[in-house]
């Protein structure tokens, strides 16, 4: 019994072996390439308005080399180069029947005048430490969905990211969303 025993124990160890050295490691181009995901919409339950939204795209990358260190602040991803900011992420609203991209301001106390604010922003070093480096995943982005000064309740996105090797990817767009004012 007990040899028997051995033998199953080989042999179940062999084919789970034989199994897992199969398959087949996914390969994706050194580009970054995106997809929509979703957006969900967040209401506001003091104001009964949607204020914020969670913008979900995935990506997959041939070298991993997704994401920006705390540390990465020299050229060319310092502050003001096209590059300080891996995701990109442009604001339209539906006007008159027809998407316009639209300047978001705030009011700056400081300046005493309206400054021009960014979707944009920066995700950390999602670079795998050891093995294979073709990554996949979920970028997650918190959002303000009600532009203040407009009247308008009909919006959408577009979003790209960059590289560490400065690749651009492919830009992806929202379907309509429609807020509530």
């Amino acid at each position: 019994m007990k040899h028997a025993a051995k033998i199953l124990l080989i042999l179940v160890t062999v084919l789970g072996a034989t199994l897992f050295s199969c398959r087949k490691i996914e390969e994706y181009p050194v580009e970054p390439v995106i997809a929509y995901d979703n957006f969900v919409l967040l209401l506001n339950p003091q104001t009964g308005k949607t204020e914020r939204g969670v913008l979900s795209i995935s990506y997959t990358d041939g070298d991993g080399d997704l994401g920006l260190d705390p540390a990465d602040t020299i050229s060319p991803f310092d502050k003001g180069s096209d590059y300080y900011y891996n995701i990109l992420i442009k604001y339209y609203e539906k006007q008159n029947g027809t998407f316009v991209e639209v300047p978001l301001l705030s009011w700056d106390p400081d300046l005493q005048k309206y400054d021009t604010i960014t979707f944009n922003g920066r995700f950390p070093n999602l670079t795998p430490e050891h093995g294979n480096k073709n990554i996949k995943g979920v970028i997650q982005d918190t959002l303000y969905v009600n532009n203040p000064l407009s009247d308008f309740d009909t919006i959408k996105y577009r979003v790209s990211i960059y590289d560490r090797a400065l690749n651009l990817s492919n830009e992806v767009e929202t379907p309509e969303i429609i807020i509530v004012k």
